[in-house]
């Protein structure tokens, strides 16, 4: 099996040499991971500047390159150039902190799976749900190759990726596994402003996460509740029941309307 590796959190990530260790055993691994710390990218691309890889040395792998770009940017340049073969799976993470509900729309541990997806390849996100440094990523790194042999073993859609989110617990006190969809994740957003040295307005944005009560088959719920939560996400962001009201009402006024301006221009 060939597996790529890559994360948000930068090449030199505990969590993405803990995932290397849990992986190395099924098959080569590649890994292409940014210079530097990349959260909150979302799936963002680099397109007015070049991008520099460098190569990555690291215990236990095939191959690996430090990308001077975005999560979505590695995996790009990863699996269309730098790569000497196709890989079986993309596994990204494991993040410092979680990937909940909307957090996905931000993340660039998921935007880097949802780039794998796109390019045609099984791909899985995951993320712990800490950001102390006191924790390590045991639990989850285990539970990442278990979900992985599950993946070679039984298959996935390729228009899925799988978003991981595990607590920050001893295994023995993890209750379970929940499959669980996207809960709401929202933020007490607050931009401090403040003056450079040449008195220049500038903001840095903090806030914490906003308490709301969740939907007991959510993500958010079960970290919540210390369980480990996977969520199945489609990348097709289609409402397919609206555009079946659409076509039957709207369309028609829709084109009565562009008819009519056409007349008048």
């Amino acid at each position: 099996m060939k597996i790529l590796v890559t994360n948000d959190d930068g090449a030199q990530a505990r969590g993405l040499f803990a995932l290397v260790q849990a992986l190395k055993d099924m098959g080569d691994i590649y890994v292409a991971a940014p210079d530097r710390q990349r959260s909150g990218t979302g799936h963002s691309i680099t397109v007015f500047e070049p991008i520099r890889v460098m190569p990555l040395k690291m215990p236990d792998i095939k191959q690996g390159w430090i990308i001077g770009g975005t999560p979505v940017d590695c995996v790009k340049i990863a699996m269309n150039r730098l790569l000497p073969e196709p890989v079986d799976l993309v596994v990204s993470g494991i993040n410092h902190g979680p990937n909940l509900g909307t957090d996905v729309l931000y993340s660039g541990t998921v935007s880097a799976a949802a780039e794998g997806v796109i390019m045609g390849a099984p791909s899985m996100a995951v993320s712990l749900n800490s950001f102390s440094e006191e924790h390590d990523f045991h639990t989850a790194a285990e539970f990442s190759r278990q979900v992985a042999q599950l993946i070679f073993e039984q298959g996935i859609d390729r228009s899925i990726l799988l978003n991981i989110n595990v607590p920050a617990l001893n295994v023995e006190e993890i209750k379970g596994v929940r499959v669980s969809k996207l809960g709401v994740r929202n933020y007490d957003n607050l931009f401090e402003e403040r003056l450079d040295p040449r008195g220049n307005t500038y903001y840095w944005m903090g806030g914490g996460i906003m308490e709301e009560e969740q939907e007991e088959d959510s993500d958010v719920y079960a970290v919540e509740n210390n369980y480990i939560s996977i969520t199945p996400i489609q990348l097709d962001l289609t409402d397919y029941e609206l555009i079946n009201k659409f076509r039957s009402s709207s369309e028609r006024y829709l084109n009565r309307l562009l008819k009519k301006d056409f007349r008048h221009t």
